[in-house]
């Protein structure tokens, strides 16, 4: 179990992401729409998830170089501090960075636009709980990790997430329409911010008991 759940994690996360209009969906359907063609829907959504695993590998790749210089509860409390600073410069001051991208907007702009909005919301920070096990040894210089564990990590993440953005994304451009989203679609910025000041507590706690023990 101990083995398994960081990947269940990374995949689980990898989900969430696909299913926030935020990640993505929305603008590739909203894309798809004005251009009357579902392949510009696929397309859009390959730039849109290579752009959300470079954000999650920039900060998968901190997060082992980190691991290397200190200990694993010296990166619990790092990562901790920043998640709970993050999730409270995002509620207050994130709406001013939104990257804004026109329907004319190619590969590359979207593959950018992608990697801005993953990397404002937090969401590679959201993955360290999972990274930690998979991309940090207990004390610093430990190479016991697999070099490869950081790389599946950040492949089984996008997976999850371009499988369930791409799910969503059809589902609202073949029958649903955008419009739906004024009926019944919940909040996810509040859940996710709320997810981060969460996910930064549990890793400080974590990181002070490592520290003690």
């Amino acid at each position: 179990m101990s083995i398994t759940w960081p990947w269940l994690a990374v995949a689980g996360l990898g989900a969430y992401h696909g299913v926030n209009p935020a990640m993505g969906w929305l603008f590739a359907v909203a894309l798809g729409l004005h251009r009357g063609n579902r392949r510009v829907v696929l397309q859009s959504l390959i730039a849109i998830a290579i752009g959300h695993a470079a954000a999650v590998a920039l900060v998968t790749t901190a997060i082992v170089t980190l691991g290397i210089v200190v200990s694993a509860g010296a990166v619990q409390i790092i990562a901790g501090a920043v998640l709970i600073l993050w999730a409270f410069y995002h509620t207050l001051y994130g709406w001013r960075h939104r990257a804004r991208v026109g329907m004319r907007a190619g590969f590359a702009g979207l593959l950018l636009w992608s990697f801005v909005m993953a990397g404002a919301h937090g969401a590679g920070l959201m993955v360290v709980p999972a990274l930690m096990p998979l991309c940090v040894g207990p004390s610093a210089g430990d190479a016991s990790i697999p070099l490869a564990a950081p790389v599946i990590a950040v492949a089984v993440h996008t997976a999850a997430m371009l499988a369930v953005t791409a799910i969503v994304a059809f589902l609202v451009y073949e029958w649903l329409g955008i419009d739906f989203l004024r009926r019944g679609w919940i909040n996810l910025e509040w859940l996710w911010t709320g997810a981060l000041i969460f996910t930064g507590f549990v890793l400080l706690v974590a990181g002070v008991r490592f520290g003690l023990i």
